[in-house]
C-alpha cells in the first residue's frame, strides 16, 4: 500500500509539473502572438469587421459657420466633409440620387480587396474586353489583383473592372450582388449597382454624394493598398511573361495641381456628367469632397477646397 501511495504521489506531482509547464508555455506564446503584427490583408479584414459593426455616419446637421460667400457650383450635387472635425464644409443636394459613372469603381475595389489577396492572379477572357475606356488588356494575359487595381482606379479601366467581377466566386452577378449588400451593410439606402464599371446603367445605377462619402471613407480606412493607388498620379506596369507593358495615368484627380490632395477617383458618362471624389490632407485636416454631374469638376473642386480651408482660418495652398 505504501508503495502504491508513493507511486500515486509521484505521478500526481509529475502531472502538476506538466500542467504548470503547459500554462507557462501557453502564456509566453500568447504574449508573442499579441505582439506580432498581422499581415496587411488580415489587418485590413480585421479593420473592415470593426468598421462594419460600428457604422460611421456623417453628421449633415453639423455644418461649419462661415462668413464667406458660398461657391456657386454647377454640380447637381456636392458635399465637402471634414473628417478631422466631423463637420460639413459645403453641401448641395447631398441626398439626391444621381448616376455615378466610374465612381462605381470605389465599391468594385472594396469587394475585390475583401475577397482576394493582392497577389491573386486573374486570367483575362474574351468577355472581359469591353470596347471603351480600357487599359488595353488582351485575352490570355494574366495580372495580379494589385495590377488590375492600378488599372481600375488610376486609369479607370472598364476592362479591369470586368476581369475582377467575372473572376469572383459565383461570377459577375454575384459580384454585383455583393456590391449592393456592402452598401446596405454600410447603412446606405440610396445606392444601387447594376454593373462593376459605372457604364450606363439605364437609370438603375445611382448613388448620392452622402453615400459616396461613406463608401470612400470606408475604402481609405480599411485598405492601405487602395489609398496607395489613389494617391499615385502615374504608374508603369512593366512587361512580363504574363502581360505587356502598361502606362497608367490620371491627370484629373488634382494630385499634381493642388498640394495636399491625395487623389481618389474621377468618373464620366453622358448620363452622369463629370464626377469627382477628392481627398485632401492639409495642415491637420482630412477632407473629402464629392461632386456629381459638374460641368467643370476640376475648378469647382479647387474652389470648394479653397472655401473649406478659408472657413477653417487656413490659407489655401498655391495651386495651378
Amino acid at each position: 500500500m505504501k508503495k502504491l501511495a508513493v507511486f500515486v504521489f509521484v505521478v500526481s506531482c509529475l502531472v502538476l509539473i506538466l500542467i504548470a509547464f503547459i500554462l507557462v508555455y501557453y502564456s509566453q506564446n500568447k504574449l508573442q502572438i499579441v505582439r506580432s503584427p498581422l499581415p496587411d490583408f488580415l489587418t485590413s479584414f480585421k479593420n473592415q469587421q470593426v468598421s462594419t459593426l460600428v457604422l460611421w455616419k456623417p453628421n449633415l446637421e453639423n455644418e461649419i459657420k462661415s462668413d464667406l460667400k458660398k461657391p456657386d457650383v454647377t454640380a447637381a450635387s456636392a458635399l465637402v466633409y471634414n473628417l478631422s472635425t466631423n463637420q460639413v464644409m459645403f453641401s448641395k443636394n447631398p441626398k439626391e440620387k444621381l448616376p455615378m459613372a466610374s465612381l462605381t469603381k470605389i465599391m468594385t475595389a472594396i469587394i475585390a480587396l475583401e475577397n482576394k489577396r493582392k497577389d491573386d492572379k486573374f486570367i483575362v477572357k474574351k468577355e472581359d474586353l469591353v470596347g471603351e475606356d480600357t487599359m488595353g488588356l488582351s485575352e490570355g494575359e494574366t495580372l495580379t489583383l494589385e495590377e488590375l487595381l492600378y488599372g481600375l482606379i488610376l486609369h479607370s479601366a472598364n476592362d479591369a473592372a470586368e476581369v475582377i467581377a467575372n473572376n469572383y466566386d459565383g461570377g459577375r452577378e454575384e459580384f454585383i450582388e455583393a456590391m449592393n449588400k456592402k452598401a446596405k451593410t454600410l447603412g446606405l439606402i440610396s445606392t444601387n449597382f447594376t454593373n462593376p464599371s459605372g457604364l450606363e446603367g439605364d437609370g438603375n445605377q445611382y448613388t448620392t454624394v452622402y453615400d459616396l462619402l461613406v463608401i470612400t471613407r470606408f475604402a481609405m480606412v480599411n485598405f492601405p493598398l487602395f489609398s496607395k493607388i489613389t494617391s499615385t498620379s502615374s504608374y508603369i506596369l512593366p512587361y512580363s511573361k504574363n502581360h505587356k507593358e502598361f502606362y497608367l495615368e490620371n491627370e484629373t484627380n488634382l494630385i499634381a495641381s493642388y498640394p495636399g490632395v491625395k487623389g481618389i477617383k474621377t468618373g464620366y458618362t453622358s448620363e452622369a456628367g463629370f464626377c469627382l471624389v477628392t481627398y485632401l490632407d492639409y495642415q491637420g485636416h482630412k477632407i473629402i469632397g464629392v461632386l456629381l454631374n459638374s460641368s467643370n469638376r476640376r475648378d469647382e473642386m479647387k474652389e470648394l477646397l479653397d472655401y473649406s480651408l478659408k472657413s477653417l482660418g487656413i490659407k489655401p495652398p498655391l495651386h495651378k
